[in-house]
């Protein structure tokens, strides 16, 4: 009787058969997911990566079945699948395995995020206080540095140390592209935390804002004018400066150009790209990014032990990086005499805009005045040029390490 039961409803059939651990573990996964979409939609968490994620996670440990040849798995994805033959085959069947094989493990759904990301970023914000904005970046970039030494001296290869330490740079893209250029081997683990904390910035940032900072010091006005920049002088800004970083770090690029090339259709309002590049692709990048890293999500992948050592450093990476930008703000703070609020700090940690968001609810919460909007996402937008400029670095370089 079980057994025709569990023959009807494989689902839950395959749960008595696999090893306990693994069985356990999907049903902490399956409720892990529908937690993080609940959280999703009630906006404590970010619901344009959480809902989509929470539900494949839920989907792709809920759905495993006994497959041909007597393997267990899903029909919706295979991430470990190389073999070219095997691979064309599967393409055929597994839901998602064109949208994972030709978008993902090339980077490509990194790139048009990072064209929909350019379209949002106004140089001006930088123009603001740029010295400020680009010194808040540099000290956010801590997390990634720190990172790199401790999972070198935790076991990991200086490629597999660095690829994790992006995550202290707190941006999607990039962690996706730097795992893929320096430890493919580990790109689904990583790419799976990398995106679980930064979602978890929203939850966990605005505490470490108020432990690190003073009321009165999160309640500073900051004076600031915007300088009067042609449209002219912002784009030829923004082509040289892509040309420049292209030049030195060409193992960068793709990210490079796809950002810049965001930011030049803004500067030249050429409305219709912007307004697919802003809507159409980074909302279906998003939304397939965020389902696809929900259904990576797997029981037995997650229990690999390497896992946790990742899980342990991504948490780590974010730490020092808010620490490292905080430390920045409060630096600031003191060369300007005062006239520079610590909270924009926690906006060079790069999760263009949360981080920007959260230095400013938090500045409001204190006091409703308090505009530092403008100065957190110039420095926030400095951060993403600075954390290419880092995975860029370490992907030219790392292989000189012995």
């Amino acid at each position: 009787m079980l057994e025709t039961l569990f023959n009807i409803f494989p689902g839950i059939g395959t749960l008595f058969i696999q090893d306990p651990l693994i069985s356990f573990a999907r049903l902490a996964l399956i409720g892990l997911g529908f937690l993080l979409a609940y959280l999703g939609f009630k906006r404590t968490l970010e619901p344009l990566i959480m809902v989509p994620m929470g539900l494949g996670m839920m989907a792709v440990n809920a759905g495993v079945m006994i497959l041909e040849g007597g393997q267990i798995g899903t029909l919706v994805i295979d991430p470990m699948v190389s073999d070219t033959n095997a691979l064309m085959n599967i393409m055929q069947i597994d839901f998602l395995q064109p949208v994972y094989n030709l978008t993902f493990v090339n980077s490509l759904v990194a790139c048009m995020l990072f064209m929909g990301i350019g379209t949002m970023a106004d140089i001006s914000f930088i123009l603001a206080r740029p010295w400020a904005s680009i010194a808040v970046a540099v000290c956010a970039e801590l997390g990634t540095f720190v990172t790199l030494v401790i999972g070198y001296y935790c076991g990991l290869t200086p490629g597999e140390a660095a690829a994790v330490g992006t995550i202290g740079g707190a941006d999607g893209p990039m962690v996706l592209f730097g795992s893929l250029m320096m430890a493919k081997n580990l790109f689904v683990p990583i790419s799976i935390i990398a995106y679980l904390y930064l979602s978890l910035t929203y939850a966990g940032y605005p505490y470490l804002v108020r432990w690190l900072i003073k009321p009165e010091h999160r309640a500073i006005e900051v004076e600031y004018d915007f300088p009067d920049v042609t449209p002219q002088a912002k784009f030829v800004f923004t082509v040289v400066a892509a040309g420049l970083l292209c030049l030195l770090l060409p193992v960068a690029t793709p990210l490079i150009l796809s950002f810049f090339l965001g930011v030049a259709i803004k500067e030249a309002e050429i409305e219709p790209y912007q307004q697919f590049l802003e809507n159409t692709v980074t909302y279906a990048s998003t939304l397939f990014l965020g389902l696809v890293l929900g259904t990576l999500c797997e029981a037995k992948t997650l229990l690999d032990p390497q896992v946790a050592i990742l899980l342990i450093l991504g948490i780590t990476a974010l730490f020092f990086s808010a620490l490292g930008g905080i430390g920045g703000g409060y630096l600031m703070w003191w060369i300007s005499k005062g006239n520079f609020n610590p909270v924009i700090g926690i906006a060079g940690v790069s999760c263009v805009p949360s981080t920007a968001k959260i230095a400013q609810k938090e500045a409001a919460a204190v006091n409703p005045y308090a505009m530092i909007m403008p100065l957190a996402m110039g420095a926030s937008i400095c951060g993403v040029i600075v954390s290419a400029i880092a995975v860029g670095v370490f992907a030219s370089t790392i292989g000189l390490v012995h």
